[in-house]
């Protein structure tokens, strides 16, 4: 008997006039893009006024929603049924122009042009570790200060791991805040002769170790880098802060996307530990892809049984000659007729056994064959019933670690969602509210 956990009930969650953000976060490849998708769909059709942002680079979200393309541009999502007085708008996130915004919108013209033409902030915007999930919380936080929106749903990056997007923002601030930068921006800051003379002196062992390690070329793009960005650097780690203290705020919400395997489930119970160290509130948890059957009384066990028990009847049949084409037929009987005449009385009745053994050979191969489908039906019920068994022990192996955390499933889909109607049909699996463990 499968362990119970609370229900998640995802419409209360959506039509709760305070819930202003949920983050839907786990581990890369658990469907997290499709989860905010239908939520935001559902969510626009029962009145809220909602974005989705998402940062997924499979642009799936841009086909299911019927737009050719997503950008950094919120754009309206058309074949929403607006009766309710909602609407839904989506965006993905384009990493390095939310950068070049963020630098154009936080310094003068000249500096910005300096920054944006600088090598090393070229690779940094492109491609830093941790660069995507920090502008992601940047473009989190544009979002909510427009105020444009009663309801932003986050689908957040797909990292290795799910504590990348709590981790990284943190990580580049460090870096943008560490001992290195502020070494290199010390000549910047002294200026004039005295910085020079700083360099010279207090500065030209070290330069000329990291000229020898980075090269002196980058050590330059880095050095005009950092002095370009010096008045900006405070700013990223306060506007980080702010976005970190807005995700722990009353109003926002976290949904944690699994899968009912083992990796990611438990790459979900690290994500449900470390929002309570950091008192993020969590909702609970989305168990996507969960596999069932309409047969469920059927055990695998059962099931395989009584496969191999038509098997071997199938064999025993074979092998006492059920299914053998006997020679004896309408054309033998004609050819009999025709050398002998006394046999002419006689043909019609050889005729008609002959047609009655071909139907005989004809109903022992249909029956045959459809034996062997039932079989392989039974053991393709088997095979699914061990996968049935298989997620229920995993997924009961959370819910003992963690019973409190409310879940729901979502049924296994035979293929991809690509269209609204598809969004709508995984909406109502999420509020049907049925528990993990039913």
């Amino acid at each position: 008997m499968s362990l119970e956990s609370p229900v998640l009930e995802i419409d209360p969650l959506l039509d709760d006039p305070k819930t202003r953000i949920i983050v839907c976060c786990g581990s890369g490849g658990v469907g997290k893009t499709t989860t905010a998708a239908s939520l935001g769909v559902r969510a626009a059709e029962r009145g809220r006024t909602a974005v989705v942002l998402t940062i997924d680079p499979a642009r799936r979200l841009a086909q299911s929603m019927g737009l050719t393309e997503l950008d950094n541009t919120p754009r309206e999502v058309a074949g929403i049924d607006r009766s309710a007085g909602g609407s839904l708008h989506a965006m993905m996130l384009d990493m390095k122009r939310t950068f070049d915004e963020v630098v154009v919108q936080h310094s003068d013209q000249e500096r910005a042009r300096a920054i944006l033409e600088n090598p090393f902030y070229q690779s940094l915007s492109a491609g830093f570790a941790g660069t995507q999930e920090y502008m992601a919380m940047e473009k989190l936080g544009q979002l909510r200060a427009q105020d444009a929106w009663d309801l932003i749903i986050v689908d957040t990056p797909p990292s290795r791991s799910a504590l990348d997007f709590l981790d990284a923002p943190k990580r580049l601030g460090s870096f943008l805040d560490g001992k290195f930068i502020k070494l290199l921006m010390a000549p910047a800051k002294v200026g004039g002769r005295a910085g020079v003379k700083f360099l010279n002196i207090g500065m030209s062992m070290m330069t000329g170790t990291l000229s020898k390690v980075m090269g002196a070329g980058l050590l330059r793009d880095v050095q005009t880098f950092v002095a370009a960005m010096d008045t900006m650097f405070g700013g990223f780690r306060t506007r980080a802060d702010a976005t970190y203290r807005l995700l722990q705020a009353p109003g926002t919400a976290f949904l944690v996307v699994a899968a009912p395997e083992r990796d990611a489930l438990r790459e979900a119970a690290y994500f449900v530990e470390r929002l309570a160290a950091e008192d993020m509130p969590l909702a609970g948890l989305v168990l996507n892809r969960v596999h069932g059957s309409g047969a469920a009384h059927l055990t695998a066990e059962r099931a395989l049984a009584a496969a191999e028990a038509l098997e071997e009847a199938l064999e025993e049949n074979l092998a006492d000659g059920g299914i053998v084409d006997h020679p004896t037929g309408k054309a033998d009987s004609q050819r009999a007729s025709a050398s002998s005449p006394a046999s002419t009385a006689g043909s019609s009745s050889a005729s008609g056994s002959g047609t009655s053994s071909t139907a005989s050979t004809s109903s022992t191969a249909t029956a045959a064959g459809t034996e062997r489908l039932a079989a392989g039906l039974l053991r393709l019920h088997a095979e699914r019933m061990q996968v049935v068994a298989r997620e229920r022990r995993t997924r009961d192996r959370f819910v003992s670690v963690h019973p409190e955390v409310p879940m729901v499933d979502v049924t296994a889909l035979p293929g991809d969602v690509h269209d609204l109607t598809g969004l709508r049909a995984i909406g109502e699996q999420l509020a049907d509210g049925r528990p993990a463990a039913a």
